[in-house]
C-alpha cells in the first residue's frame, strides 16, 4: 500500500512522533509512505529511512490557503499513486478531504484531540472509518459530531519500546527527586496547577528539582512568562528548570524520579504517560479522558482531580515516600504497556484498518416510489449485490413501501424517506440528505430517475451517481445513460442504469419474503373462510391506486368474474387495501356467488404469503400483479390505460388481457367512458385461468 500521512509540522510532539512511528512501521513491512507537513525537526529522521515528505503550509487556517492547498495535495496523490490519506488535525483534514473527492482517494482521520463543538471539527468525523485513541474520543465524536458507532475504530496510541530503557525506582540516582512534566505549555495542560502543586509539595520533598520540558507555540509565549513569574512568586525559582522543547526524553525519562500530567481538559490519550511507564516513571496524572484508559488508579499509577494543587502534591511526596508503592505502580506499568501499548500493537492496528478501508464498499440505492415500483427492483438488487460481494448496500425507500424490502438479504439496511409526513418539503428533503451522508456513500444508484431522486443522490455526496440522463437534473449525475424513450419492460429499464457498472443483464425473475409469521396468519385467515383445505384457489385483484381509477375493471365485471370462476368449481378470494373497503361492500351485494372477500385484511407481505397459496391470480397494473410475479404464481394481467410492455412484471406463467382500443395507451388517470377496459370480456379472463388451471 501507499499511505500518505498529512498534518501541521513534524516538530516534537505526541501527533508527530506518531506519524513518524507509523512510517517507519510501514516502510519496514513493505508499503510506501508519505508525509505532508509545513516540515520540522522530524522530517530528516523520516527522509533516513526513505519517507518521501512534502512540505506545504498546510496549517494555515485561512480559507484561501486551504483552496490553494486542495489544488496542491490532490496533484501530490496522483504523482505519487496514494492509495490512503490520513489526516491527523483538523486544517490538514480538510484539505484532504477535497483533496480525496477530487482524486477518489480513499480518507481516514485520527483524532488527537477533544474538539470543541464547530463546524470547523466535523470534517473529523466525515471519513468512512475514524481511529480515535481512546473510548472517550469515541464517545466525543459519536456525541458531539453524530459519528455513526459503527465508523469508530479505537486503535490506543502507542510507544516505542526499544526507545526506553526499564530502569527501576530503586536503581535510580539517589540524592535529588526529579519531578517532570512533559508537553507543551499551554494553558489546557495546566501547568499553573503543576506549579501550585509542587509548592507545596516541595516543604516535603528534600533536595527536590522540578523540570517542564516541552514550549509554548509563538501566540502562547505571554502564558510562558507567566509561569515564570508564578514560580518566582511560590518561591521555586531555584527548584524549576524551563528546559524547552527535548528530543532526548528517553534519557530525561531516565533521571526523573516522577511524572506529572496535570490537564484540565479531556485528554485524547496521553501519550507521555506510555513513555514514563516504559522508562519506570511513577506517574501522578489528572483523571481526564483517555487518562483513565492508561492508568488504573493506585495499580499503574495514581489519578487525582484535576485543578486540585493539593491532591497532586499529596499523591507526588506518597510516591516519594513509599519506595515499595512506586515500585509496584511502574512494574504494573511496563506489565500493561507491553500488553496493551506497544508500537507493534498500534502499527498493526492501524494497517488493518487500512485493509479494511480498502476493501469497503458503501453504495446506496434510491427507489422511493410505489410498492410495485419497489418490488421490481428485486432483481436490480439481487445483481448489484453478486457483482458487489463485499459492499454494504443501502436502499432509500418510500415509507409506504419499506415492508417489501424489510427481510431482503441482498441489502444491508434500509433508510426511510417518509416525503409525505415526517420528511415533508424542503426541510425533509435536507434532513434525509443530511441522514444520507453520514454514511460515506462511494456510490449512488437511482432506479427512481426523477428530480427530486437526482438533488437526493447529490446532496448525498456520493462520489459516484448512476442514473438515466432524462433532462430531470440529470447533470447532477456523474454518469449518465440516455434514455432513449424505446419502451422497455421495466426491469430492462433498471439494467440500463447497471450496465454502466460493468454489470451484466441477469435473472430479472422478482422476489419477496415472507416469514413464517405471515404464512400462520394467512392460513388462519383462510381456516375462517373455510378455505384452508381448498386447492384451486383464484385471487382476485379489486382495484389499482386511488389516482388510477382508470386501471379498473368495471365492479359489474368483477362480479361476473367471480360467478364464472364458481360455476367451474373455482373458489375466488377478493384482495384489495382498506381504501377499498367501500367497493368490496358494493361487490358482495350485486355478485350471486359467495366469494371469501379478505378486503384490508393483508399487510403487503401477508398478501404474498395469500397468493402463494392461489392457483391462478388476477390483477390490474398493480402492485399485486408484482407479488404474484414474485411469488411465482400464474398470473392474468389486465391493461388498460398503460402499456403492458413498459409495465407487465416478468412472471414464469402469464397472460396479458388488454383493452384493444385506439386510444390506448394513454396514461389518463382520469376518462369519462373507461372504453379500453369496457372493452375487456369476462368470457377471455375466464379462459386465460382455465388454461392455468389445466
Amino acid at each position: 500500500m501507499k499511505i500518505l500521512q498529512i498534518l501541521p509540522e513534524l516538530n516534537v510532539g505526541g501527533v508527530e512522533t506518531g506519524t513518524a512511528d507509523l512510517s517507519k512501521f510501514l516502510v519496514s513491512q513493505g508499503h510506501e509512505a508519505v508525509v505532508i507537513s509545513h516540515g520540522g525537526g522530524l522530517v530528516k529522521d523520516l527522509e533516513k529511512i526513505g519517507v518521501k515528505h512534502y512540505s506545504l503550509p498546510v496549517h494555515e487556517k485561512s480559507p484561501l490557503s486551504i483552496l490553494r492547498m486542495i489544488k496542491k495535495v490532490a496533484q501530490i496523490i496522483r504523482k505519487e499513486q496514494v492509495q490512503i490519506v490520513h489526516a491527523r488535525s483538523r486544517v490538514p483534514a480538510w484539505i484532504a478531504f477535497f483533496a480525496c473527492r477530487k482524486t477518489k482517494t480513499a480518507f481516514i482521520t485520527t483524532c488527537h484531540g477533544h474538539y470543541s463543538k464547530h463546524f470547523f471539527s466535523r470534517v473529523m468525523a466525515w471519513p468512512k472509518l475514524v481511529i480515535c485513541p481512546s473510548n472517550v474520543i469515541g464517545r466525543h465524536m459519536m456525541d458531539d459530531f453524530g459519528l455513526p458507532y459503527d465508523r469508530v475504530r479505537l486503535i490506543p496510541r502507542s510507544v516505542d519500546l526499544d526507545k526506553f530503557t526499564y530502569v527501576p525506582p530503586e536503581e535510580r540516582p539517589k540524592g535529588e527527586f526529579v519531578v517532570g512534566i512533559i508537553g507543551r505549555i499551554t494553558p489546557l495542560k495546566g501547568h499553573d496547577y503543576f506549579l501550585k502543586a509542587m509548592a507545596k509539595a516541595v516543604r516535603q520533598i528534600p533536595f527536590m528539582k522540578i523540570w517542564i520540558i516541552g514550549d509554548a507555540a509563538a501566540d502562547k509565549q505571554d502564558y510562558k512568562d507567566e509561569l515564570r513569574t508564578l514560580a518566582r512568586r511560590l518561591g521555586l525559582s531555584s527548584y524549576v528548570e524551563f528546559l524547552g522543547n527535548r528530543k532526548d526524553i528517553p534519557a530525561l525519562l531516565s533521571k526523573m524520579n516522577c511524572l506529572v500530567l496535570s490537564t484540565v481538559t479531556e485528554e485524547a490519550f496521553g501519550r507521555v504517560i506510555l513513555e514514563a511507564q516504559a522508562a519506570g516513571v511513577p506517574v501522578v496524572a489528572t483523571r481526564v479522558g483517555g487518562v483513565v484508559d492508561i492508568i488504573d488508579d493506585g495499580i499503574t499509577g495514581l489519578l487525582v482531580t484535576p485543578k486540585e494543587p493539593q491532591e497532586m502534591a499529596d499523591a507526588v511526596v506518597r510516591i516519594s515516600k513509599d519506595l515499595d508503592l512506586a515500585k509496584k505502580l511502574c512494574q504494573n506499568g511496563r506489565k500493561k504497556v507491553e500488553r496493551q501499548f506497544t508500537l507493534e500493537q498500534m502499527a498493526q492496528g492501524t494497517l488493518k484498518v487500512y485493509e479494511e478501508l480498502l476493501g469497503l464498499q458503501k453504495i446506496l440505492v434510491i427507489k422511493i416510489g410505489s410498492i410495485g415500483d419497489v418490488i421490481l427492483a428485486t432483481p436490480s438488487l439481487r445483481a448489484i449485490r453478486k457483482n458487489f460481494p463485499r459492499a454494504k448496500i443501502f436502499c432509500l425507500i418510500g415509507r409506504e413501501s419499506r415492508e417489501v424490502l424489510q427481510r431482503c438479504p441482498y441489502l444491508d439496511g434500509l433508510i426511510v424517506y417518509d416525503y409525505k409526513d415526517k420528511n415533508k418539503g424542503l426541510k425533509g428533503l435536507w434532513g434525509i440528505a443530511k441522514e444520507l451522508r453520514r454514511y460515506n456513500f462511494d456510490k449512488s444508484i437511482d432506479f427512481q430517475n426523477n428530480r427530486k431522486s437526482h438533488l437526493i443522490a447529490f446532496l448525498s455526496m456520493a462520489l459516484e451517481r448512476y442514473g438515466y440522463a432524462n433532462k430531470k437534473w440529470c447533470f447532477l449525475l456523474t454518469h449518465q445513460v440516455k434514455d432513449n424513450l424505446l419502451s422497455l419492460p421495466p426491469v430492462d429499464h433498471q439494467f440500463k442504469v447497471l450496465e454502466m457498472l460493468g454489470i451484466d443483464y441477469q435473472d430479472k425473475y422478482l422476489e419477496l419474503w415472507p416469514a413464517k409469521q405471515d404464512d400462520d396468519y394467512i392460513r388462519e385467515l383462510l381456516e375462517a373462510e373455510w378455505l384452508s383445505e381448498v386447492e384451486n384457489i383464484v385471487g382476485i385483484n379489486l382495484a389499482a391506486s386511488e389516482k388510477w381509477l382508470t386501471k379498473c375493471l368495471p365492479l359489474e365485471k368483477v362480479a361476473k368474474l367471480c360467478d364464472e370462476l364458481a360455476n367451474r368449481n373455482l373458489r375466488v378470494a377478493i384482495t384489495g387495501t382498506e381504501k377499498d373497503l367501500k367497493a368490496a361492500h358494493r361487490l358482495s351485494q350485486i355478485v350471486k356467488s359467495k366469494p371469501a372477500i379478505l378486503v384490508g385484511k393483508t399487510s403487503i407481505v401477508q398478501l404474498a404469503s395469500l397468493i402463494k397459496r392461489c392457483k391462478v391470480y388476477i390483477s390490474a397494473d398493480s402492485a399485486p400483479l408484482h407479488v404474484a410475479a414474485a411469488m411465482r404464481v400464474p398470473v392474468v394481467g389486465i391493461f388498460g390505460p398503460t402499456s403492458a410492455l413498459r409495465h407487465m412484471p416478468p412472471a414464469e406463467k402469464f397472460a396479458v388481457i388488454k383493452g384493444k382500443v385506439d386510444c390506448a395507451p394513454c396514461y389518463k388517470p382520469n376518462c369519462r367512458n373507461l372504453k379500453c377496459m369496457e372493452v375487456i370480456t369476462v368470457e377471455e379472463i375466464v379462459a386465460a385461468v382455465e388454461r392455468f388451471i389445466r
